[in-house]
């Protein structure tokens, strides 16, 4: 088992709240891991078993960070829950204190080890359609004022719909939002997706 002296950097460039946080979580891993490998991925650490990825760790300005690529099948309730939602499983890693005991990390390891030996695949997420979007009042009427271009609108998949619809929302002017909504009935009249002046390039 070889350290990765780019690992040794990262941790030596991180805030100085963050570097013993690293230090110990990577102390663990290889404890609780003999044969894991090191590596960069992402632009940050990352542990692998047998050519899979165990888990990661991460220095942000206020806060670090460890994830484990299996998830909650491994984690079982150990993470942190609440308002400190950060990337990975634990939160917002600001000290030491914010870790679970070594011995609950070393029992995590070895169970994403498990699974990596059992050769069960990862679960991957379901994903749900969006809903489609409802067209803002405004929008409307102005379409209702042109039926070329509720036409073209009608005919759109609710994918480019929701891009004239999201442009509109997002103006935060009053002024710009009326624009907006000009200019979007002119380019459906004409038929055009809201994105039509990059699609050719």
């Amino acid at each position: 088992m070889s350290a990765d002296p780019r690992i040794d950097r990262y941790i030596e460039q991180a805030a100085a709240f963050a570097q013993p946080i690293l230090t110990q979580l990577r102390a663990i891993i290889r404890s609780a891991c003999p044969d894991v490998e090191e590596t960069i991925k992402w632009g940050r650490p990352s542990f692998s078993y047998r050519g899979k990825i165990l888990c990661s760790i991460s220095a942000f300005k206020q806060h670090a960070a460890l994830s484990f690529w299996q998830g909650e099948r491994v984690t079982k309730g150990a993470e942190i829950r609440g308002n400190q939602s950060a990337m990975g499983q634990f939160g917002r890693i600001c000290s030491l204190d914010d870790l679970p005991d070594a011995a609950s990390l070393n029992g995590i390891v070895v169970a994403a080890m498990d699974l990596i030996d059992s050769g069960e695949k990862a679960q991957r997420p379901i994903k749900h359609p969006r809903p489609p979007a409802e067209p803002p009042a405004d929008l409307l009427a102005a379409m209702a004022a042109s039926p070329a271009a509720r036409a073209t609108y009608d005919a759109f998949p609710p994918s480019q719909q929701r891009e004239y619809i999201d442009w509109v929302s997002e103006a935060k002017r009053p002024e710009t939002r009326r624009r907006r909504v000009e200019q979007a009935v002119s380019m459906l009249a004409e038929g055009k997706r809201r994105n039509w002046k990059y699609e050719n390039c």
